[in-house]
């Protein structure tokens, strides 16, 4: 009976549209994860039949997805932990069919690379590689190994070009666009302060992909920055500040400006 129960709560948490207020979607949760407890199915077990397995997995990624779109991270990750045991499970015991495991796995390294965890970020790569995983194929698993690359590369315009609504995999990602935004717009500020003394109101606002100039004076007067006649003026840089990194952080402006002026004429 209960495994019934718990079939008919599968489907219907698969069926709801991601539009679906985190609270109703919380409330079939707590019923599904009810029906796990008196079923002794909330973690693997050797007795636990497969098709017990199977749908505690589901009810798991739907929670993980359902904490994404409601942005709570720590839902999230508590989500993740309880489907890590789901999924070191063999294939014989518990198939990948229909699993959501690498639109997960690919929300966590997105999740990690937003929060800035470079060295657990890695870590997990890692581990896909050596679980057999062609992790830069998969568009889940390929989309954050790129912006990550990009990010450090410091080739802004690539991740601007990513995070656009059609390039995203899929819903759940555009998620952590926002965050990304503000730190990359942090990054270019960094470089622009590094890399020149001045720059025009106009080009700040291109190179920082803001809708108004009024947008760039608060962002300017949030950085310390000073505005006068149409000129941006940074804080004179540290004398440590110099040579090589100078060059980058130049190159790093020029390659987003240039991306920025072609956004424009596009338009």
């Amino acid at each position: 009976m209960a495994d019934r129960q718990l079939h008919t709560l599968v489907t219907q948490l698969k069926s709801l549209p991601p539009s679906t207020p985190f609270p109703e979607t919380s409330s079939l949760l707590s019923r599904a994860k009810l029906l796990l407890l008196q079923l002794s199915a909330l973690t693997p077990s050797p007795s636990t039949p497969p098709q017990l397995l199977a749908l505690a997995r589901d009810v798991y990624e739907a929670g993980a997805l359902a904490s994404i779109r409601a942005k709570d991270s720590e839902s999230f990750t508590r989500y993740v932990s309880q489907l890590t045991p789901f999924y070191e499970l063999p294939s014989s015991v518990l198939p990948a069919n229909n699993s959501e495991r690498n639109k997960i796995t690919g929300l966590r390294l997105l999740l990690l690379l937003t929060q800035g965890l470079y060295s657990e970020f890695h870590s997990e790569l890692e581990q896909l590689s050596s679980s057999g995983f062609v992790v830069e194929q998969d568009k889940y698993l390929g989309y954050p190994i790129k912006l990550e690359r990009w990010l450090m590369e410091g080739s802004y315009d690539r991740v601007w070009k990513a995070m656009k609504k059609g390039e995203v995999p899929c819903e759940e990602f555009g998620v952590f666009s926002e965050i990304l935004t503000y730190q990359i717009r942090s990054e270019i500020a960094s470089s622009s302060e590094r890399a020149y003394p001045s720059l025009p109101l106009s080009s700040t606002k291109s190179l920082l992909f803001l809708d108004s100039e009024g947008a760039v004076i608060d962002f300017a007067r949030s950085r310390g920055w000073v505005v006068k006649d149409g000129q941006i003026y940074f804080p004179t840089a540290q004398e440590a500040e110099a040579g090589e990194q100078q060059d980058f952080s130049q190159m790093v402006i020029e390659n987003t400006l240039g991306y920025a002026r072609q956004l424009e004429t596009i338009v």
